[in-house]
């Protein structure tokens, strides 16, 4: 049972920061870390959809989106699925 459904648009200024052919790399580190944070959940235990990495790769590493709208669903043992919007 989905115990809280949300969506989310998550900010990806930081990426800025990483060289630039590591800026998806950094991109999908920083969906989980945020996920992690206001879903209070574990990191191991976020699965990201497929849809999610190949919206930030669709551009190629070097070219990340800004942000991205993402619909996250916590389930009751603490497992966060997420998915595009």
């Amino acid at each position: 049972m989905v115990e809280e459904e949300k969506i989310y648009t998550i900010p990806l200024r930081a990426i800025r920061g990483a060289p630039r052919w590591q800026r998806c790399n950094r991109a999908i580190k920083e969906i989980r870390n945020y996920l992690a944070k206001h879903t209070k959940a574990d990191q191991e235990k976020i699965h990201l959809d497929a849809s999610i990495n190949e919206l930030v790769w669709e551009h190629g590493s070097k070219k990340a989106p800004p942000k991205i709208r993402i619909k996250a669903m916590k389930f009751e043992d603490g497992v966060v699925e997420a998915e595009v919007a």
